[in-house]
């Protein structure tokens, strides 16, 4: 495969399965691979951005598979929060000290945004989801795909909805009028974080 091929095949280096049924919606004309299909080392994600540890994680995952890999990293930013929770979106809770079983992880973030942003009024809980995508051919590839995507919106006093994951049943989507665990899958994956991402590197493997 040279270096201006778009792969077929792809590893996807996310345990989160949220994410890669989107992913599978999103990319539907690529054999797309699971991370658990593998007894991958994770990658630590040490780096400050987004971009930094999606790198880090598809360089982590190509390495052990010998696989083009895509990986993703992305999480919400809230305004009145200084950019909080960020890179840290996934451990929001955990950082806080908080103890949940894994399986309440998400619950618990939300918990601990709502914690955060007691006080805060409607006018000022402004937030944006951020999705930085990164597609290595090889672990060693020079020029990696780099595609990001923004999905701004606000934060809810209460959750709202049960479909999506993460953070969505707290996340208002302004022109809809409701929060992003309501939207209808199709009309997230167009106008998400990820989905404007994945646009994008679409566009991206259309130009190699």
């Amino acid at each position: 495969m040279t270096e201006g091929t778009a792969p077929q095949e792809i590893l996807v280096a996310t345990g989160n399965r949220g994410k890669f049924a989107e992913f599978e919606r999103l990319l539907g004309s690529f054999t797309l691979r699971r991370q658990d299909e593998f007894e991958l080392l994770p990658a630590e994600e040490t780096a400050p951005s987004f971009v930094e540890n999606a790198i880090l994680k598809a360089r982590a995952a190509s390495a052990q598979t010998g696989l083009a890999v895509l990986a993703d990293d992305s999480g919400l930013a809230v305004t009145a929060l200084g950019g909080a929770p960020g890179v840290r979106s996934a451990r929001f809770a955990a950082d806080a000290g908080v103890s949940f079983a894994e399986e309440d992880r998400d619950a618990a973030n939300r918990q601990q945004l709502l914690e955060a942003l007691r006080g805060v009024p409607s006018g000022e809980r402004q937030a944006a989801f951020h999705c930085a995508l990164v597609l290595l051919r090889h672990a060693e590839d020079p020029i990696p795909i780099i595609a990001e995507g923004v999905w701004r919106g606000e934060i809810l006093e209460v959750e709202r909805g049960h479909g999506g994951f993460g953070y969505d049943p707290l996340f208002n989507v302004p022109e809809y009028g409701c929060s992003a665990a309501e939207l209808e899958a199709e009309v997230k994956n167009a106008i998400s974080h990820r989905g404007l991402a994945t646009q994008a590197l679409l566009r991206r493997l259309a130009d190699a």
